[in-house]
């Protein structure tokens, strides 16, 4: 990755470009230029600057329609519509990650350049599992749209949009590591349905996904170390604080350990879903 274009304010102004644009593939390009250099970027998207008053709302588009959790129906995924169906749902969680992971770069101002590079990182994955999936999807018969999603992510990015102690605890280390539990049941699925291309994606995104849980714990811990708070009663506080979703078994316990759960985190966890 060659960021020698990018100071960290030029990245901020850079990633807030590519939040804003509503259309996905250009959005994944303009990622992926991120990641050669500002110059490529500015081919793409015309230069905007972080704004003073941030907006809440990333670029997305018309389509899918957004509804409740509640009201999304389930399909069978041995039918056709019922695997393009789970797959459209995994790539409306990718385009939201896209979202999530820029959003953290331009609206978290002075924090160290390994925070936005990093973040930059994970960007560009997210960007990759969405054409991968998009593709997938076409190659189905369908599109990015075609089946309705719910804002569920993004909805916790705008509770946390005042705080990044929050974020990093809430997104990240919460919504995204739900993401480790949910993938070998999701990969399980595609692969009984007989989708093998499906659940190789599944596989890769479950490998990158570790790295970007991580990437959240080492940020949510090194702000609880430049706060001088503890993370464990931090983090139950901030749950509650911003009403995250109650945390349910079973865990990919090898997933979140290799992500940099410890064992007293993952005691808490169990604690937490028990209790809570």
């Amino acid at each position: 990755m060659n960021l020698a274009l990018n100071t960290p304010q030029q990245l901020r102004n850079t990633a807030y470009m590519s939040w804003l644009a509503p259309d996905p593939v250009v959005k994944c390009d303009m990622v992926q230029a991120l990641c050669v250099g500002t110059a490529e970027v500015a081919s793409i998207w015309p230069v905007n600057t972080v704004p003073a008053s941030c907006p809440n709302q990333p670029g997305r588009p018309d389509r899918p329609e957004l509804v409740d959790p509640l009201s999304l129906s389930s399909r069978s995924v041995h039918t056709p519509e019922g695997v393009a169906a789970l797959i459209h749902a995994v790539a409306h969680i990718e385009f939201n990650a896209i979202n999530l992971a820029l959003d953290a770069i331009w609206r978290f101002a002075d924090m160290p350049p390994s925070f936005y590079t990093d973040w930059l990182k994970v960007a560009q994955e997210e960007a990759t599992h969405f054409t991968l999936l998009n593709e997938h999807l076409q190659s189905l018969g369908f599109t990015y749209g075609d089946f309705a999603a719910h804002d569920g992510l993004w909805e916790m990015a705008y509770r946390t949009a005042d705080d990044v102690l929050a974020r990093m605890a809430l997104v990240p280390r919460t919504l995204e590591a739900r993401g480790l539990d949910a993938c070998p049941a999701v990969r399980h699925k595609l692969s009984s349905a007989g989708d093998r291309v499906g659940a190789s994606i599944i596989d890769r995104i479950l490998k990158d996904e570790i790295g970007h849980v991580a990437t959240g714990n080492h940020w949510y811990r090194w702000l609880c170390d430049t706060r001088n708070v503890d993370p464990i009663q931090t983090y139950r506080t901030l749950s509650k604080m911003y009403r995250a979703p109650k945390l349910k078994a079973p865990f990919n316990i090898e997933a979140r350990r290799a992500a940099g759960f410890d064992q007293q985190e993952l005691d808490d966890l169990y604690d937490q879903a028990t209790h809570m």
